[in-house]
């Protein structure tokens, strides 16, 4: 190992921990093993992994599950690696320094030596980083080496993982772990749209045992199952309504949560979602409480209790049993009431009494009919139609943004960075008046103005805006460091300047080259320019700007 990189360094840039949950009959569901040692959970967070770690319904069969949930951290610190990786990721990467993602290896086997009559354990991988193809596999590679050779498979892991290569976008890496060789490749940002699936490409290479296959998630058939209500349920996820998903277990329910959010690509859901929760959640009380209104959030659970406990909520989607028979028109269309009160019997289908902005696009159902039964076209499919749905929606409000920036003719050395124009909804509106607006290009017809109206009202818009002023900001920055690179701080052009002016643009250009960490041909160049404007000036504002000490650091 590297002298400078500390025991557990690596792991840290991948996991935070790996947990092992087991049921004991005086404690129910406990923690047996945290791994590193020294991985920091609060109570908190340790009370709802014990809880997630487990299916939330009574089951007989023996099984393996896998799936996944996402819990609040009680501390949001985030490596530099992590946020360099995020940075060049896609923009819809569903990270959030506030959460953590638990991936789940849950065994439930008979034993008739336990007095329960069955054996119950999980491995939970748990991370700040949603890469669910990779993470979805390690977590099956370890917990099969774990219920072969005990703990001692765990502790191997995590020594392996201790060697990997910090998280990097757009080009294939490779991993070792128990025996095996992990191949992976984590889209960036660059990448085309169709270029990649939820989070990345991931191999297996073991030629010893072709019985420990790769595990990969499937998050395309539950919400296949769904294609007549999708739109709509786009809209919810768009406008951040509170949408509550009951699924007859948490792989279906984990599996159908990340795919609704993931139709919103390549615009990030900011509001709070939970791929799986129980009533044993610490915020459960928080998210039933009928004296305030239901939290924007998506829910994923599996308990039909919350039926009854959250028959406030105004959106909620029932999942059929699996092998049940769905379809028919009446699964077609929204229910906009219950035929009783909400009970723990209620027939599958999506009941909500929200009105859709835009008309029904009837294509997706039919090119999904003709897909036959691909995983893979039918992601691709359903990848393709939200892709080209958010990006019409979006395009009117990016050339929007656009019109607000200054031109590269207004910039000036001597004048501080400008700023854009504050957005204005009715400037916005009457530019999509104008310019014709996203039925151009996705030709699906409908509201789109009212939709916009609702839509910039809600936190995905504060959200987007957020991340789009930032980059706006970058982008202003760069082309006043170009600006002052390519000015001409000649003796003629400085002699025209009040020496205020001149120390100011000085002062200026020290702050851009502070922030350029690295020596950059820009710093350099920056340098340059300093130097110059200071064999330009006389000798009593040359004194003056010299006596700023990290102005002399910079040249010296």
């Amino acid at each position: 190992m590297e002298p400078d990189i500390e025991p557990w360094d690596r792991f840290r840039d991948w996991l935070h921990c790996i947990c092992v949950v087991t049921f004991d009959l005086e404690l129910g569901q406990a923690l047996e093993v945290i791994y590193p040692g020294d991985a920091i959970l609060s109570n908190t967070e340790k009370i709802n992994i014990c809880y997630l770690a487990f299916p939330d319904s009574n089951s007989s069969q023996a099984r393996d599950t896998n799936f996944h949930f996402r819990i609040r951290r009680a501390i949001s610190d985030v490596r530099s690696c992590q946020k360099t990786f995020v940075d060049k990721s896609p923009s819809s990467l569903p990270f959030d320094s506030h959460y953590l993602y638990g991936f789940v290896h849950f065994r439930q086997c008979k034993d008739a030596t336990i007095h329960r009559g069955y054996y119950q354990k999980s491995i939970v991988l748990m991370s700040v980083l949603p890469l669910f193809s990779l993470f979805y596999s390690v977590t099956a590679r370890i917990a099969e080496h774990f219920f072969e050779n005990g703990e001692a498979a765990i502790e191997a892991a995590c020594h392996h993982i201790d060697t990997w290569q910090q998280p990097q976008v757009g080009r294939t890496m490779e991993f070792p772990l128990l025996g095996t060789l992990i191949s992976c490749r984590l889209p960036a940002a660059c990448d085309l749209p169709y270029e990649f699936r939820l989070d990345g490409h991931v191999e297996l290479s073991d030629d010893r045992d072709e019985s420990l296959r790769l595990f990969r998630p499937d998050f395309t058939t539950p919400i296949v199952q769904h294609v007549h209500h999708l739109q709509l349920i786009w809209e919810l996820v768009l406008l951040g309504e509170p949408l509550l998903i009951v699924a007859p277990n948490p792989m279906i329910t984990s599996s159908l949560v990340q795919s609704i959010v993931g139709l919103l690509a390549p615009l990030r859901i900011v509001n709070d979602f939970r791929p799986y929760f129980t009533i044993h959640d610490s915020e459960f009380r928080e998210y039933s409480s009928k004296s305030r209104t239901p939290p924007r959030v998506i829910l994923g659970v599996t308990n039909p209790f919350f039926i009854k406990a959250l028959d406030h909520w105004p959106h909620i989607l029932k999942v059929a049993e699996q092998g049940a028979e769905i379809g028919g028109d009446d699964m077609k269309k929204p229910k906009k009431t219950w035929s009783t009160s909400r009970t723990l019997d209620t027939p599958p289908g999506l009941y909500t009494q929200y009105k859709p902005f835009l008309q029904k696009d009837k294509s997706l159902a039919k090119k999904l009919l003709k897909s036959g039964n691909s995983l893979e076209i039918q992601h691709n499919i359903l990848q393709r139609h939200f892709l080209e749905l958010t990006q019409s929606f979006m395009i009117p409000m990016e050339r929007y943004l656009s019109s607000l920036m200054p031109l590269k003719k207004e910039m000036s050395p001597f004048k501080g960075i400008p700023s854009t124009r504050p957005f204005s909804m009715d400037d916005f509106l009457a530019s999509v008046d104008t310019n014709g607006g996203p039925s151009l290009t996705c030709g699906t017809k409908g509201d789109w103005q009212g939709l916009y109206k609702r839509f910039i009202t809600c936190s995905n818009f504060g959200g987007w805006l957020s991340m789009r002023s930032r980059d706006v900001t970058n982008q202003l920055k760069a082309h006043y460091v170009e600006a002052l690179c390519s000015a001409d701080f000649c003796a003629q052009t400085l002699s025209t300047k009040h020496n205020v002016e001149i120390v100011d643009l000085v002062l200026r250009i020290r702050e851009r080259i502070l922030e350029i960490s690295s020596e950059t041909e820009t710093r350099k160049n920056l340098v340059r320019q300093v130097v110059k404007i200071l064999s330009n000036v006389d000798d009593d504002l040359k004194q003056l700007l010299m006596s700023n000490c990290s102005l002399r650091e910079i040249l010296a």
